[in-house]
């Protein structure tokens, strides 16, 4: 299975660089179609995101697309919302963290939907510290819960509602995993339910991948982008809607 969860990584990290996101959008779903429990597939997804958050962040700030002010607020939220991600996934069943896996991505679908590719033409929208503060509490505590780092609903979030470009909330989105992620990371340690080994052979992969998914994400338009990350959460978003159903 080394090998293979390797390149999953690999294929993971891609994802990760080009949309912004943690990677366990479409590593849970993966890890569950090979056979894992979603509470391993979500321990597994967290070690990625730590490997893949830090060094894609590295790039983005590199590449002059990461303002790290825009998602300082909410990182730390993240990070504070990160720490009860053990007790959340002991206390809630598989099927209820799958179900608001898929509200989560439906979600993001909606707001992005909504988004113009043009938005990096309207002001910043203020946004008081601690609203952003509670955003990242939001997410850093749900999102982390069921694998993924919340930028898959704050790059909606900051694109839609801030008028951040996209791009530059694709990055910013990364960059908060760093701080959702190490935190729950450090939760789910604590708890003992951590799959190091596993986690550390998607994860290496991965920062092979988050070079080739920055790289591609600088050389695609806003709209190739926006039409691209549509396309990838609608199939996260039927792939987990079928699962629910078969389940039922």
């Amino acid at each position: 299975m080394g090998i293979e969860l390797a390149l999953l990584g690999v294929f993971v990290g891609i994802l990760s660089g080009f949309f912004g996101i943690g990677g366990g959008t479409i590593l849970v779903p993966a890890l569950l179609l090979m056979g894992l429990d979603i509470k391993a597939a979500i321990s597994i997804s967290i070690v990625q995101m730590v490997f893949s958050s830090i060094y894609g962040s590295y790039l983005n700030q590199k590449k002059g697309t990461l303002d790290m002010t825009t998602v300082l607020y909410t990182g730390v939220g993240g990070f504070v919302g990160g720490l009860f991600s053990a007790t959340i996934i002991s206390t809630f069943s598989s099927t209820l963290l799958e179900a608001v896996f898929l509200g989560f991505v439906l979600f993001a679908l909606a707001r992005l939907m909504m988004t113009s590719v043009h938005v990096s033409v309207t002001p910043l929208r203020k946004v008081h510290p601690a609203v952003l503060f509670l955003i990242g509490l939001f997410l850093g505590a749900f999102a982390t819960s069921i694998g993924v780092g919340g930028s898959i609903l704050l790059v909606p979030i900051l694109a839609s509602f801030l008028h951040v470009p996209l791009k530059n909330a694709i990055s910013a989105g990364l960059f908060f995993v760093v701080f959702s992620s190490i935190s729950a990371l450090i939760s789910l340690s604590y708890s003992g339910m951590i799959d190091w080994e596993h986690g550390i052979m998607v994860g290496v992969g991965s920062l092979v991948g988050v070079y080739i998914g920055i790289w591609l994400k600088h050389l695609s338009s806003d709209r190739l982008s926006k039409t691209m990350l549509l396309i990838f959460y609608l199939q996260i978003a039927l792939y987990l809607a079928y699962r629910l159903i078969k389940g039922a």
